[in-house]
């Protein structure tokens, strides 16, 4: 009862001195795929063979995850290493064939693991981000004041878009999926502002297709 109030009181707060967009985008995520049919289904496909995951919280996904050999990563609990992901990617000499990102869900940080991530992506491997559509202005805000907490890991995907070395897309399943290929980026995009962190989530809206290339998992699973 008190963490509800909490959370009132700061959404009463954002509502008066934050941004005043309400919108809303509809995606029904109960009528798609769930992150880890998405991630087996893709392990099953390429016959991967290592997996890594960073933020593994209480291993709902992680330990459904069938695959040869497996690393899951986080600072408090669930997963086999107990670390932030900084301090894994720093410590780390592995590579990897699919590496899934579900830690803190801010741009700062979901940026540094993105980039973290590429360095140890086999080359025909894949990084997958949870947590990249927010429906609406509530899911994303920092910090967190609401109830599902997308955080504004969509701006870190905006981000990496403009990297012409990978190519990024967003898969329209389970609160959004951002899917990394370590290939040329076939769709650059091109922006005059990036200042990413002050992006509004009016922003995103606005240019939703533009910004965050989404694409349904029947066309993920062509594009593999």
């Amino acid at each position: 009862m008190k963490n509800k109030y909490k959370y009132f009181f700061k959404r009463l707060l954002y509502y008066l001195y934050g941004e005043k967009f309400f919108k809303r985008l509809n995606y029904d995520w109960s009528k798609q795929p769930s992150r880890t049919e998405i991630i087996q289904n893709i392990i099953n496909l390429k016959k991967y063979s290592k997996y890594l995951e960073v933020g593994c919280d209480k291993n709902e996904n992680f330990s459904k995850i069938m695959i040869e050999y497996k690393v899951g990563v986080d600072p408090l609990k669930g997963g086999t290493v107990r670390k932030t992901s900084d301090e894994f990617f720093k410590s780390n000499n592995e590579k990897f064939d699919l590496i899934f990102l579900d830690g803190l869900h801010t741009y700062e940080q979901t940026l540094k693991d993105i980039d973290n991530a590429i360095q140890i992506i086999e080359d025909e491997g894949i990084i997958l981000v949870h947590d990249c559509l927010p429906k609406k202005i509530w899911n994303q805000i920092v910090p967190r004041i609401y109830g599902h907490w997308n955080g504004d890991v969509w701006k870190a995907i905006v981000h990496s878009r403009t990297y012409d070395y990978v190519d990024t897309y967003t898969c329209t399943a389970d609160h959004g999926i951002g899917v990394i290929f370590k290939r040329k980026n076939k769709d650059l995009l091109r922006l005059d502002n990036l200042d990413f962190k002050n992006y509004k989530f009016a922003d995103y809206y606005t240019f939703h297709e533009k910004y965050m290339n989404p694409i349904s998992y029947n066309k993920l699973f062509e594009i593999l």
